[in-house]
């Protein structure tokens, strides 16, 4: 009766790991508990580019527009260089300190300092106060939660092969000890099936309240220099479309690292 001793654990492991992801998705739930959460918004550039990119995208986007308007020079070599130390709002005075006193500085470190900089955490956390970003805490414990269940569900695997595989283990016959492991099992894949279909509609970062927004935003972003860095917030570097800029930031990390 040793698999007996098995399935027991086998339970004990699948059950504590759902249990955890179902509270984890119970209290992410609750960002979205107000379906008129974030009517009314308007969302700012910086706000967009947080919501799809979390702090780097911010930066990204903070560096493509005082590039645009010649306030920051971004070489292809994967330097900025800083026209006109005079920041406009307290991001942009981030990237400014970041570079540094001597005006000029390596994209990539002014990337990775501009977000994590005061001014980026506070608009994180206003967002989050409008319920329109996801809390940190969730994005992190649901993300653990699924990890969880799928190590769960090998190790479930595991203890069921190896009831199978020891020799006299048990007096049922192996496909009857096989379905006994296969109730676990199938509780560890069903709450992953179901944490694929409810949880996925919270991004990384954006609540659905945020996705929302994002999607009107893109809908209505009108023309010109605001459509453009409305696009770069939203689908980040890649949306770049002058080569010399482009080339900049593929450069960067290339820079970085030498």
């Amino acid at each position: 009766m040793f698999w007996v001793l098995l399935l027991l654990l086998a339970w004990a492991v699948a059950g504590t790991a759902c249990t955890r992801l179902c509270l984890a998705a119970v209290h992410s739930a609750a960002v979205d508990s107000d379906t008129d959460t974030g009517r009314g918004h308007d969302l700012t550039l910086y706000e967009a580019a947080f919501l799809s990119g979390g702090p780097r995208r911010v930066a990204d986007l903070t560096l493509v527009s005082m590039a645009r308007q010649r306030r920051l020079l971004l070489a292809r070599t994967g330097w900025a260089t800083v026209v006109d130390p005079r920041g406009r709002d307290d991001i942009e005075r981030s990237v400014i300190g970041a570079i540094g006193p001597e005006g000029q500085s390596r994209i990539e470190p002014v990337r990775d300092a501009a977000a994590d900089a005061e001014a980026v955490g506070t608009l994180a956390e206003r967002l989050v106060r409008a319920g329109l970003a996801v809390p940190a805490g969730a994005r992190t414990n649901i993300a653990a939660a699924v990890r969880q269940v799928q190590f769960a569900a090998v190790v479930v695997l595991a203890l069921g092969a190896t009831a199978l595989l020891l020799p006299g283990a048990s007096d049922l016959p192996r496909h009857l000890v096989a379905l006994w492991f296969g109730l676990p099992l199938t509780l560890t894949l069903s709450c992953l099936a179901i944490a694929r279909v409810e949880i996925h509609p919270y991004s990384r970062w954006a609540s659905p309240a945020g996705q929302r927004l994002l999607t009107a935003l893109t809908r209505h972003r009108g023309a010109g220099d605001r459509a453009y860095l409305t696009t770069v917030a939203v689908h980040g570097i890649r949306a770049i479309g002058e080569p010399d800029l482009r080339a900049a930031f593929e450069h960067r990390e290339q820079a970085w690292r030498d």
